[in-house]
């Protein structure tokens, strides 16, 4: 990569993580949308949509050729990866006002902040940057709210003036100067928007944003992970406690699901990544354990023993205990030594 040149794309590209590169920003508005379907398209560049207010939904096409909707309200954001198809779609009637910026990156100078750098002091930022994902969706408090609007705000100004410079108006014809730090009321519904920044150097305090920004993304992806993470443990537990109550029964999937409130196929995936097992592979674990329990400690015959797991045909029993066991189920029975205890006699 020539490092003298500016380059978009990815905030998961490696060179991020080895050489010292800062943003540089393509494009940015902020504006209302009504009534509004965009087509599918990309860009070589990352993009982030803040919603002010409203409801909007992005669709973004998966790598597999699949479609996956994100339906975004107030106080929600969604981080569109480079080279991800996707398209904008806002309903008539219910209209929606967003922040959206998009950017690429640009080599750090000496002693300027670098991505680098950041992922070296910034734990969450060196996780964020290295777990790939071709978009996310994030709920904010406000804080990355403040920051894109500072950050689009500063944009927006050093455009002003960079027009100002190139058309060489009269002091009295310029209009003043927007403050970077808060959108003036008057100004709140009016459209803004730039595309095709070419300002090479976008300023300190431009740079200083993006770093609050990433930072910020980056903490809050860590801890909506680390809570779904924990909600799952939970829906995780619930089932287990639900087939492990009822594997007597002829239980299903959708039985389970019903029983920790989820659909059938979230539930699946939940369990699976959770425990390495899918939930039918787990139920048959513990049926197989009840069975040799009730074999090793019981008399209860042996063409009994499927109606106490829950497996109403013996057959299909036998074929699931040998495959769990090595061993039918007469055999286990077998290799098991019986310990009679018997009291001693009492003394005279």
């Amino acid at each position: 990569m020539n490092r003298t040149e500016s380059f978009s794309g990815s905030l998961f590209r490696e060179p991020l993580r080895t050489e010292d590169w800062g943003p540089q920003f393509f494009a940015y508005y902020y504006k209302q949308w009504d009534d509004y379907q965009m087509s599918y398209h990309t860009h070589n560049s990352t993009e982030i949509m803040y919603i002010i207010s409203g409801i909007c939904r992005v669709d973004v096409m998966m790598a597999d050729g699949s479609s996956e909707q994100a339906v975004l309200k107030k106080g929600q954001f969604i981080l569109l990866d480079a080279g991800v198809p996707h398209r904008l779609l806002v309903q008539d009637g219910v209209p929606c006002r967003m922040l959206n910026v998009e950017f690429g990156f640009t080599p750090a100078a000496p002693g300027q902040p670098s991505i680098r750098r950041l992922a070296l002091e910034e734990e969450a930022v060196h996780t964020f940057l290295t777990h790939t994902a071709p978009y996310l969706v994030l709920p904010d408090p406000e804080e990355v709210y403040y920051t894109m609007k500072s950050l689009v705000l500063e944009l927006d100004q050093r455009g002003m003036m960079e027009r100002r410079k190139g058309e060489k108006q009269k002091e009295t014809d310029i209009p003043a100067a927007v403050n970077p730090g808060v959108i003036p009321p008057h100004e709140r519904t009016l459209h803004r928007e730039a595309r095709n920044l070419t300002t090479p150097d976008q300023g300190t305090l431009v740079r200083t944003l993006f770093i609050q920004l990433l930072v910020r993304m980056a903490r809050l992806r860590g801890e909506m992970e680390r809570s779904t993470l924990d909600q799952t443990e939970v829906y995780v537990k619930r089932a287990v406690e639900f087939m492990y109550q009822n594997m007597d029964r002829s239980i299903q999937m959708k039985h389970i699901a019903a029983a920790v409130n989820l659909h059938p196929g979230y539930l699946h995936r939940l369990f699976r990544n959770y425990t390495q097992r899918t939930p039918t592979d787990y139920l048959t674990m513990l049926r197989m354990e009840k069975a040799k329990m009730l074999l090793q400690q019981t008399d209860i015959p042996i063409s009994e023993i499927s109606d106490y797991v829950g497996v109403g045909s013996r057959q299909y029993f036998h074929m699931l205990f040998k495959k769990y066991t090595g061993m039918t189920p007469v055999q286990f029975r077998g290799s098991i030594e019986r310990t009679q205890w018997r009291y001693p006699e009492e003394l005279e």
